[in-house]
């Protein structure tokens, strides 16, 4: 019987999937996080890269692999919220959310509250710039698209900038990374992203271990890597590779601390987390 696997095919996940190769057997099918959401749930994928928060909505059925992860610790570059007036000024405004991500969408709400803030979040698709000439307050942008905007409203960064001190402001807009803001609150790793499968149907070994595979050639490469899916981002690999070099891509106990404070914070009463 044929093991079907969803894959994302943003940038932060290419250390993972850019040298898989599938065992016989197994096929893949590809899209946005919300996509591949509904392909596990409704059965159309056995394993998929899937957004945390829905592997926090549906626990009572779905496991986790215990190795895998798609984690930082700060900064990520790709899950941004645009806006012009301060953070903090941020109440009784207009946001638009992206459809793409269930997870980022919680985060933000997560990090209003948690700042006492009360804004109102609208469903509305286009780019920062776009979205803010419209008349939105903020804009909620994630994965390749959100990190080519920031590199538009920051850019261009000269190379004698350490990439430890990246700008978040420009051409009037601020832009406020949501991982950087989640550790700032909180001291912990975000999870954004686990492989996930539907208890009664783990992946097959050899499946795992292609994976891991193909984890230990990407996270060697990441040079390789970012000059390849730079020029596909239309953005200097070096900022690819730091923007690379970030991630958390093994579920470590500190990621998986952050993800328990988040399902607490954004799912109070969730089922309990199972990882196999």
């Amino acid at each position: 019987m044929t093991y079907h696997v969803g894959l994302i095919h943003y940038t932060n996940v290419a250390p993972l999937t850019d040298r898989l190769e599938f065992p016989e057997g197994v096929q893949f099918v590809s899209g946005v996080p919300t996509a591949m959401n509904a392909a596990l749930l409704d059965g159309r994928v056995d394993l998929a890269n899937i957004s945390v928060f829905e592997f926090i909505r549906h626990a009572d059925h779905l496991a986790a692999l215990h190795d895998f992860s798609v984690a930082v610790l700060g900064a990520v570059y790709s899950v941004n919220l645009f806006h012009v007036k301060p953070w903090e000024e941020l109440s009784d405004v207009k946001i638009a959310l992206t459809s793409q991500s269930a997870t980022s969408v919680e985060l933000l709400r997560v990090l209003l509250q948690k700042s006492g803030i009360d804004a109102h979040l609208i469903r509305a698709e286009g780019t920062a710039l776009e979205l803010l000439s419209q008349g939105y307050d903020g804009v909620l942008r994630i994965g390749d698209s959100a990190l080519r905007e920031w590199y538009e409203v920051v850019g261009p960064i000269s190379e004698d900038v350490s990439m430890l001190d990246l700008p978040h402001t420009g051409r009037g807009v601020i832009v406020t990374d949501l991982a950087q803001k989640w550790y700032e609150l909180t001291g912990h790793p975000f999870v954004f992203a686990v492989w996930a499968h539907r208890k009664d149907n783990p992946p097959p070994r050899d499946l795992q271990l292609a994976m891991r595979n193909a984890r230990r050639w990407g996270v060697g490469h990441l040079g390789e890597i970012s000059q390849a899916h730079a020029s596909k981002l239309g953005l200097p690999w070096r900022v690819v590779q730091h923007y690379l070099w970030n991630f958390r891509y093994h579920l470590e106990p500190p990621d998986r601390a952050g993800l328990k404070v988040f399902a607490d914070l954004a799912s109070p009463g969730h089922a309990e987390l199972t990882f196999s």
